[in-house]
């Protein structure tokens, strides 16, 4: 009987042993084969992801991370026609117009033509788009948010040739641009400039607009070697000023500013304002434009102005600019009390400025790169090119930028060629009027029904700057007046 129950124990402890050693098997099999349907599940989930909120674009500013630059919306990339552009005017009202023309395309879903660039300005430049900017890096960044292509396929031809509103919102765009295509296969935008407004757009279009700007708008490889050679050379020789004295002779024509010109420079300059029918405004009272800080400052007011602000006279000033008018006579007296004063022309080989003239985007593109990286930038008119400087400026740290207030400025002069004022007081009054123009973080100032006299986007678009709305605790309001 003992042996009878004791085989059966042992039978027992058997069964039990195979049972755990196939459990145990069973175990070590389904432990990869769980772990596999795991990592394939997010996979998935992480493409799926992927799809509804687009890619996550991480930009690095002056040490904080932007993670705030990306799509949200599923894209539809069937597209609704082509889009051409001609942009107008100089480099830098075209890189804002391209960044516009960008947004709208993706706003309609259209497939956007390479840009052309303006080639019958005052500067008659006759750069095309490859020859300023890198355009298979345009095409490639931008290629998940719109799609760009170099020309208009053979098959696509009579556009609709127009000019879209000035400061429009994107209901104008989808409301009396997107219907258009119903009937028209490609529109082409003769005019670009200021054609969407500064406030008032979606988050995601605004930040879009950035990223055309800061990243995709790329110079080519030869403009960017020679900027930054120009920068290493400068700064090795200490730290500099970029002073973009916007006196030439096109600027001058155009406002009808004359201070301190003779009789024969202002009639000069008079009759080259009739002689372009775009420059609509032709009689102009150069004293009343100035007394409205409407003018771009002389070399000669400049030279106080930065004096009065403490600039110290062994200081390396940059002039970021075309040919100054009367250059010799007006520039004497900014040389005298800046013997430091610095151009392109003057720091390069004639060799190597060779392959850029008679093109003056892509002159002005050296002068952009030199006057981001200035320390200090100080603009003598609020053109376009001191509105785009600004506005990478503050992308890029909110490097010292001093805004000056024209108008106030024009006043204090006066008072103090008169001797109302001592130097002591035209000083300190200067300084003071300008310690809040200096770039740092601030709302973009809204001017109902007035987009000309509100600030710029591009200027200073806080929606996209590390330090200012998200990280300094303002909102993302802007101040209405």
């Amino acid at each position: 009987m003992e042996s009878v129950v004791q085989v059966r124990s042992e039978r027992v402890q058997q069964s039990i042993q195979g049972v755990v050693i196939q459990r145990t098997r069973l175990k070590l099999w389904f432990i990869p084969v769980f772990a596999s349907i795991l990592v394939w599940a997010c996979l998935v989930q992480l493409w799926h992801m992927r799809l509804l909120s687009g890619f996550t674009r991480v930009t690095k500013v002056s040490g904080c991370v932007d993670e705030t630059m990306h799509s949200t919306t599923p894209r539809n990339y069937t597209s609704n026609g082509f889009l051409q552009v001609s942009c107008n005017g100089g480099l830098n009202q075209m890189r804002a117009a391209i960044c516009d023309m960008v947004t709208v395309a993706r706003l309609l879903n259209l497939t956007l033509v390479v840009p052309e660039l303006d080639k019958s300005s005052f500067w008659a430049d006759t750069s095309d788009f490859e020859d300023i900017f890198d355009v298979r890096h345009f095409i490639d960044s931008l290629r998940d948010e719109v799609n760009i292509i170099k020309r208009l396929p053979k098959k696509v031809y009579h556009p609709l040739v127009m000019p879209p509103v000035s400061w429009s919102s994107e209901k104008y765009y989808l409301q009396q641009i997107l219907p258009l295509f119903s009937k028209h296969q490609v529109i082409n935008f003769n005019r670009t400039d200021t054609r969407l407004a500064n406030n008032g757009i979606p988050l995601e279009l605004q930040r879009l607009r950035c990223q055309v700007n800061f990243h995709a708008l790329k110079f080519t490889q030869k403009i960017e070697a020679l900027g930054q050679k120009l920068v290493h050379m400068l700064q090795q020789r200490g730290p500099f000023v970029a002073l973009h004295l916007r006196y030439e002779m096109d600027m001058l024509a155009f406002s009808g500013c004359t201070e301190g010109c003779t009789e024969e420079e202002a009639e000069e300059l008079k009759q080259l304002r009739y002689a372009f029918p775009w420059w609509k405004e032709k009689e102009i009272v150069s004293d009343e434009k100035r007394s409205q800080g409407l003018c771009p400052l002389t070399p000669e007011e400049a030279t106080l102005i930065l004096q009065a602000l403490g600039i110290e006279k062994d200081m390396q000033i940059y002039i970021a600019s075309g040919a100054i008018y009367s250059s010799e006579r007006r520039l004497a007296t900014l040389r005298t009390a800046f013997p430091k004063i610095v151009k392109k022309e003057m720091l390069l080989d004639p060799e190597e400025l060779q392959q850029f003239q008679n093109h003056s985007s892509q002159m002005a593109a050296l002068d952009f790169i030199v006057s981001t990286a200035s320390n200090i930038f100080i603009p003598t008119y609020d053109g376009n090119m001191a509105k785009l400087v600004e506005g990478h400026r503050r992308y890029h740290g909110y490097k010292k930028t001093i805004l000056l207030d024209r108008k106030t400025l024009v006043g204090l002069l006066d008072l103090h060629h008169n001797r109302t004022l001592s130097w002591a007081e035209f000083s300190a009054a200067v300084r003071q009027s300008h310690e809040g123009r200096i770039g740092q973080p601030a709302h973009r100032r809204v001017i109902e029904d007035k987009p000309k006299e509100e600030d710029y986007f591009y200027a200073n678009p806080h929606e996209c700057l590390c330090g200012s709305a998200r990280c300094k605790g303002l909102d993302n309001s802007t101040e209405v007046r």
